[in-house]
């Protein structure tokens, strides 16, 4: 059993984490400003080793209290993706990087932290060749700087380890909408049609329940896996988003999609993703870009709103 303190925990990851945390008999401590005004954590409450602190993880006064003691450190608290940071670039850069620069500093030498970083750094990537960690980083946004600009942070701080994540997919209890695989589900659900601006630019992909259990893995193998950054996603899921529609649509058939002729997407990622690292550990993903479809189709005759989108 272990004492966690998890930043940013009531969010998309941490929303899925901490209940799976909680069920392995882990002392869970979730610091979140709920922002969204989520109420994605209400299962947790009567779970004796949940504890919740509504407030935001810039505040020192309130990461010192709450650091003391903790095996663990997740750092998930951040402003998520490009449009979201441009937005707000002061709290992009006080949330995505100063926060995380706060908790090393306050943090004991032996207490561990397992970062969320993502592989938006490689940019442009390289052409056809698979990005490795060893890949040069190139981030083309301020929610990609920042995040890189935090993962080199962390290492250099010791006792610690990194996930490069793959985008996100799937339901979470803190649902978000604007993910590529979700707003693409969502989209042939609700508008069965759909233009696509650059369809060859290439992402890789990750279920949201492997992210989190990611987090469970590092733990189980952290003496091992210390010191290094993991990208993290599935590697039968390097995919165009046209090859991203064309596998929506075998679960939709009515959905229809086509190709921008002119235009260009403000998003301008596209790289392949090597997962050779941390498959080399024993990790792998349980869930396929298939089951993730599946899911959000059931989890649209749910929700149907814009509240569960980052902007």
């Amino acid at each position: 059993m272990s004492d966690i303190l998890i930043t940013g925990g009531a969010g998309y990851i941490g929303s899925v984490l901490t209940p799976e945390l909680l069920k392995l008999g882990h002392r869970v401590t979730v610091i979140d400003n709920f922002l969204y005004k989520q109420s994605s954590l209400l299962d947790c409450c009567m779970n004796k080793n949940f504890t919740i602190v509504n407030g935001d993880a810039r505040d020192e006064e309130l990461i010192k209290k709450h650091i003391k003691g903790k095996d663990y450190i997740f750092p998930l608290a951040a402003l998520v993706g490009f449009p979201l940071c441009d937005k707000d670039k002061t709290a992009a850069v006080t949330t995505n990087l100063d926060a995380v620069k706060l908790i090393i500093k306050l943090r004991a030498p032996e207490q561990r932290i397992i970062f969320p970083c993502t592989n938006s750094g490689y940019g442009l990537g390289q052409g056809q060749s698979f990005c490795t960690e060893d890949s040069p980083i190139d981030p083309i946004s301020l929610y990609g700087k920042t995040k890189m600009a935090a993962e080199k942070a962390v290492l250099e701080a010791g006792n610690s380890l990194t996930f490069r994540f793959a985008t996100l997919f799937g339901a979470s209890p803190r649902m978000r909408t604007d993910l590529l695989v979700n707003d693409f589900t969502y989209r042939a659900v609700f508008d069965r049609s759909l233009i696509v601006f650059e369809g060859s630019f290439m992402r890789n992909y990750l279920h949201v329940r492997d992210a989190a259990g990611a987090f469970i893995f590092a733990m189980d193998n952290f003496e091992k896996m210390k010191g290094r950054q993991y990208n993290c996603g599935l590697s039968n899921a390097n995919l165009s988003k046209l090859e991203l529609c064309e596998k929506i649509k075998k679960h939709l058939p009515s959905f229809m999609y086509i190709e921008a002729p002119v235009g260009t997407d403000p998003d301008k990622r596209n790289y392949l993703v090597s997962n050779e690292r941390i498959e080399s550990m024993g990790w792998r993903p349980r869930y396929t870009l298939d089951d993730g479809i599946e899911e959000l189709i059931k989890a649209y005759s749910i929700i149907k709103n814009n509240i569960y989108g980052n902007v």
